[in-house]
């Protein structure tokens, strides 16, 4: 990860990329793909991705210690990369730059299929600083990518959108290899890229999870895969901006992605939240020689790959074609005080002819330690309230359900209500997300 660019992207760029249309839509969207007919991603091999980790490391010790622009180490990473692909039956195209005096290199691989015209990337930087071998920054990356797209040739997944894969060069002296791919895309190109994900440090030794809060769609997608694994989440803030998915967000491409930490210092709450070190960076190798193989922690570089493949399967599956039903959907985090006053998280339906249906969908995800402590209701724009659920559930955590709700007598425009009310102390939590799904 480079951090010597501007700290962070502003909210209106992220509007503007909202308006834009791409993954998200409006607050009337479209379903994200993955719900009914998605194919849900397989397991990515912890085994395999330590693998090509161990390959890289090879490469830097065989090329002065380091994967850096304009050395050796590069270049053979890059073809490491490549003959992998090559031989998995991808289309790779080597594009070539110059930065600093030296030739770079990105490695762009085409899967064969899907709509042209809806494309889906997944992205990661391949180089390292000087001072090390970068494994996990940002050899985690880089590793967990090639092995989901090795896991996209080896299952013959063939996807409604067109799967493009990328490794750029460059980044650590200032995002330049992707900046040379988005700015000599052209723009019916650019038109066609339907999200962007990046990875940029995933297996921090000491980890925390975070998620970039930027387009709503893929945000959601993260936060759901980790509430499903009641692994919480926190948005993303130390490298905002500071790597490859800036350039496409500048551009008004929707982006999203993981990350676990860089030298930012891991505080006694996130500690207690993820485990670990409080007092301690997340990753104390960050830059250094040190950031070598010793230097991952395998419980996130797992989660983190599979999240990789989570998203890569769940955003590009899916009809092409708009659904007949509408969704209405607020993915705004809502605090939800331990043993305090109730909360909501709204959705305005418009557009809805008459009442709502005799099955309505209630799409409900809360993040909580101890599920037993909640009540959760529907309230209808008329104020009339429908139960989803009474302190039930006992120990478990997290609410991560559809209930199905008769609301035929409600009119269907208006503003509808989740509301959430911890009942009892000592457990925490959040409303990660609240949908409606009119058929």
């Amino acid at each position: 990860m480079n951090l010597s660019v501007p700290r962070r992207v502003t909210a209106a760029a992220a509007l503007a990329a909202l308006a834009l249309g791409g993954l998200a839509g409006t607050s009337a969207s479209a379903a994200p793909a993955g719900g009914a007919g998605a194919t849900a991603a397989p397991d990515i091999s912890l085994a395999n991705v330590k693998q090509h980790l161990t390959s890289l490391q090879s490469i830097a010790t065989s090329n002065g210690g380091n994967r850096a622009h304009g050395r050796a180490g590069y270049k053979a990473s890059i073809d490491f990369v490549k003959a992998k692909l090559d031989a998995a039956g991808y289309t790779t195209t080597l594009q070539t730059f110059t930065s600093s005096g030296a030739t770079g290199y990105n490695l762009i691989a085409d899967w064969p299929g899907g709509d042209p015209n809806q494309v889906l990337m997944a992205g990661s930087h391949l180089d390292s600083v000087a001072a090390g071998a970068g494994i996990n920054d940002n050899g985690s990356g880089s590793a967990a990518v090639l092995e989901t797209a090795l896991t996209v040739s080896r299952t013959g997944y063939q996807p409604s959108k067109h799967l493009r894969f990328a490794w750029w060069g460059a980044e650590e002296l200032g995002l330049v290899g992707s900046k040379y791919y988005v700015n000599n895309l052209p723009t019916t190109e650019r038109a066609k890229l339907k999200g962007y994900l990046n990875f940029d440090m995933i297996g921090s030794p000491n980890p925390g999870y975070f998620v970039y809060d930027d387009d709503p769609t893929i945000e959601q997608t993260f936060k759901s895969y980790f509430a499903g694994l009641g692994v919480p989440t926190e948005i993303e803030t130390e490298g905002d901006g500071r790597s490859d998915h800036a350039p496409f967000k500048n551009v008004g491409v929707p982006v999203g992605g993981l990350f676990s930490g860089a030298d930012y210092v891991k505080t006694a709450a996130q500690a207690q939240k993820w485990g670990g070190t409080s007092g301690q960076a997340f990753d104390r190798c960050y830059h250094s020689s040190c950031d070598t193989t010793a230097n991952i922690n395998d419980t996130a570089l797992d989660r983190n790959s599979d999240a990789v493949a989570h998203a890569v399967w769940t955003l590009s599956a899916g009809s092409t074609t708009p659904p007949t039903g509408k969704v209405f959907e607020n993915t705004a985090d809502v605090a939800v005080p331990d043993n305090g006053a109730a909360v909501t998280s709204s959705v305005t339906v418009t557009g809805v002819t008459g009442n709502a249906p005799a099955n309505l969908a209630v799409g409900v995800d809360i993040v909580h330690t101890y599920r037993g402590d909640l009540i959760v209701d529907l309230i209808a724009p008329d104020g009339s309230v429908y139960s989803l659920s009474n302190r039930s559930g006992g120990s478990a955590d997290n609410i991560v359900q559809t209930y199905t709700v008769d609301a035929s007598t409600e009119v269907a425009n208006g503003v509808w209500k989740l509301r959430v009310q911890d009942k009892a102390a000592a457990d925490t939590g959040y409303v990660n997300g609240f949908k409606l799904t009119f058929p």
